[in-house]
């Protein structure tokens, strides 16, 4: 009887660190990652590469660093959040002075025989210093988020230097979710993002610039302090967004006019910027609704999209599973967000809440994207489908995202009656 106690005791120590864990969240991550080993194999079918197994090999990696994280006590990264900021710009300094070339971008380092990304895991760690600020801001001033807007904007410049427009943006995207969901007022978020599309306007519909400028001259009226100086203060920043990305859309050649819009129209150049976008679109009209079957795409089969294996995986999906597939693999993503944002709204404190809605950010502005470019409706910007696109580093960085929001459920208070 003793004997059986002990046993009983000992299986209640090892079960307990995990047992709020949300499991249907890693159920539907662990289903996308392994899902993505079996379509990376489909392309990589007649090209003499292995990743798949190195894609679930990672995966594998990543998920029990996932399950050590989700033990660990997040409250005590709030202590360590200077250390993690310095460590991640410290890792992308290094890139720019060791890192490696390819594909015309300096973006890995060399360490042991592996190809390590530090912006990837950047991402995580912004995340992880920008929450530690907020939580300690309940209702954060102008101040404070110019303040946190200068402590992202070190890492995201190291990244974009790489060059890596793609990765940069996702720095924008979680930034400005964890600030809005940080209590910062939204007009202060508009008004921020205002110079760029006011420079986008002006070269597509002028009427609707005019607007735009006079729409932010009023919300800077009525958010921000001493709206007399303010608010003609923003719409003259508008206004000359506007002309200045005017004037430099004007300076770019024509083939660098075509890169930036060539989505809009990829025909123009179906044999350059456009070709990609051209085949991914062929491949996903020619799967249908049932797809024409695993290993069957000619598109995949025959090599015809280049990268298939990262940033275009959805078009194989398309191709080989049709709509049906599509269907099932946004179902998927939709589901993990609405987990993120059940723990976001039941974690015990602010810090854990902000976590959850920073990996949330990162996860919508990269499926939006990724799938935004396989379809046609958004340009190539090299973001990958996270846990389906073959990358390492990116895989890496989504375990340990998961397993920063895995602590925080897992060390929820709960009601006991």
């Amino acid at each position: 009887m003793l004997n059986k106690l002990l046993v009983r005791n000992r299986w209640k120590s090892i079960v307990q660190p995990w047992q709020e864990v949300d499991l249907s969240l890693f159920a539907a991550c662990i289903g996308l990652t392994v899902f993505g080993g079996i379509m990376i194999h489909s392309v990589e079918l007649n090209q003499g590469r292995i990743d798949w197994w190195r894609h679930w090999a990672t995966g594998g990696v990543g998920l029990v660093l996932a399950i050590l994280i989700a033990r660990c006590r997040y409250e005590m990264l709030i202590q360590w959040k200077w250390i993690i900021y310095a460590f991640i710009n410290f890792s992308l300094i290094a890139v720019r002075a060791i890192g490696i070339t390819a594909l015309g971008a300096q973006r890995w380092i060399n360490i042991g025989g592996f190809h390590v990304q530090p912006s990837e895991f950047a991402k995580v760690g912004v995340i992880i210093t920008l929450a530690a600020l907020l939580q300690a801001r309940p209702s954060p001033s102008l101040g404070d988020m110019l303040k946190m807007l200068a402590v992202v904007s070190v890492p995201w410049a190291l990244v974009l230097s790489e060059p890596n427009l793609g990765t940069s943006l996702v720095f924008g995207a979680i930034a400005m979710g964890m600030l809005y969901w940080g209590n910062v007022n939204p007009g202060w978020l508009i008004l921020l993002i205002s110079p760029i599309i006011s420079a986008l306007l002006n070269n597509v519909f002028l009427p609707t610039w005019l607007f735009w400028v006079v729409g932010m001259g009023l919300i800077a009226w009525r958010t921000l302090p001493w709206p007399w100086l303010t608010a003609p203060t923003a719409v003259a920043i508008n206004v000359v967004s506007g002309q200045v990305g005017h004037f430099y859309w004007n300076l770019l050649k024509d083939y660098q006019k075509t890169r930036l819009t060539g989505f809009l129209d990829p025909e123009k150049d179906p044999l350059g910027s456009g070709y990609h976008l051209i085949q991914s679109r062929i491949a996903i009209g020619s799967g249908g609704v049932h797809g024409r079957g695993l290993f069957q795409g000619t598109q995949t089969q025959l090599n015809f999209i280049p990268e298939q294996h990262t940033d275009f995986i959805f078009s194989a999906i398309g191709e080989e599973l049709g709509f049906i597939g599509c269907i099932l693999v946004l179902g998927l993503f939709w589901f993990i967000c609405l987990r993120l944002v059940i723990i976001a709204q039941t974690a015990k404190d602010n810090f854990g809440s902000l976590l959850a809605i920073g990996m949330l950010a990162m996860l919508v502005f990269q499926v939006f994207v990724n799938i935004g470019m396989n379809i046609g409706l958004a340009p190539v910007t090299g973001i990958p489908l996270p846990f389906l696109s073959y990358g390492n580093a990116a895989l890496l960085s989504n375990f340990i995202a998961l397993g920063l929001v895995e602590s925080v459920a897992n060390h929820r208070q709960r009601l006991k009656f």
